[in-house]
């Protein structure tokens, strides 16, 4: 009787290889792409992304998320190097400056279908990078 066998890898070692800024590069990219398509979503809905009466280009969404990827990805390597559990910090870390980060939107004179699809923004981008670079880190140093 023939045995056949196939080759596998183990996911985790595959993922330590890949560096933590390329897995932030890609999370940063997806999430920027994610973040154009809420803002897309909020203006083909009539909610008007507008702050000060000045329109915000989506650009401008691609462009700030792939600007917070970045410094996630700086934070990751900071804590990383630094903190006693990486993982725990880093998602405490990116969770509170994740609500801090909706304040602006909050005091801006704009509506408030603009406030809650600004907010969309945040917690979609959030939603992306943290658990990418979070899965990058280890547990315990």
């Amino acid at each position: 009787m023939a045995v056949t066998t196939f080759p596998t890898s183990d996911p985790t070692s595959e993922t330590r290889a890949t560096p933590i800024w390329r897995t932030g590069a890609r999370a940063g990219v997806l999430a920027a792409l994610a973040t154009t398509a809420v803002a897309g979503a909020a203006l083909a809905a009539d909610v008007p992304l507008e702050v000060d009466g000045e329109q915000i280009p989506l650009a401008g969404f691609a462009q700030l998320t792939l600007i917070c990827a970045v410094l996630g990805i700086v934070l990751a390597k900071a804590i990383g190097r630094w903190a006693s559990r990486p993982q725990h910090t880093f998602t405490a870390t990116t969770v509170a400056l994740t609500a801090v980060s909706f304040v602006p939107d909050l005091v801006v004179p704009a509506s408030g279908a603009t406030r809650l699809a600004l907010i969309a923004t945040h917690v979609v981008a959030a939603a992306i990078v943290i658990p990418a670079l979070r899965g990058r880190l280890p547990e315990r140093a």
